[in-house]
């Protein structure tokens, strides 16, 4: 089972980080952190690379109801998103497939809760 799905599209990479919340957001989702690799890269270890930012996607609803079917789910919320260009004008667009990382999970309702994530997920991503 693949682990993530993606999309790539052709846009400056400011424009894509946009879209993708938008997206995200249309589909329920707001960002709760902004990984700029890029940046820390450079600053922590002098290493120039490519734009890549990681999005931490939450939906709070399906986050609230993963939590009371499993309490120690937040070890893996929220869902990252990663935006990262390694051609300029390229843009690749790749979500975690949560149905994937919390099938060692062994809950029922949160097999449901993850799967009802990754189509919304899914959803926002090939829709960009």
């Amino acid at each position: 089972m693949e682990y993530y799905f993606s999309k790539t599209i052709n846009d400056s990479f400011e424009n894509a980080i946009q879209k993708v919340t938008e997206s995200l957001k249309s589909e329920g989702f707001g960002i709760l952190t902004e990984i700029d690799l890029k940046a820390t890269f450079k600053k922590k270890l002098d290493i120039d690379f490519y734009n890549y930012t990681i999005l931490g996607a939450c939906n709070p609803p399906f986050a609230y109801d993963a939590l009371l079917a499993e309490d120690k789910i937040g070890t893996m919320l929220p869902c990252n998103v990663i935006v990262q260009e390694k051609v300029a004008g390229l843009i690749e667009v790749s979500a975690v497939d949560p149905a994937a990382s919390m099938q060692a999970v062994e809950n029922e309702k949160l097999a449901e809760i993850a799967t009802e994530i990754r189509d919304r997920l899914k959803k926002a991503i090939h829709q960009l």
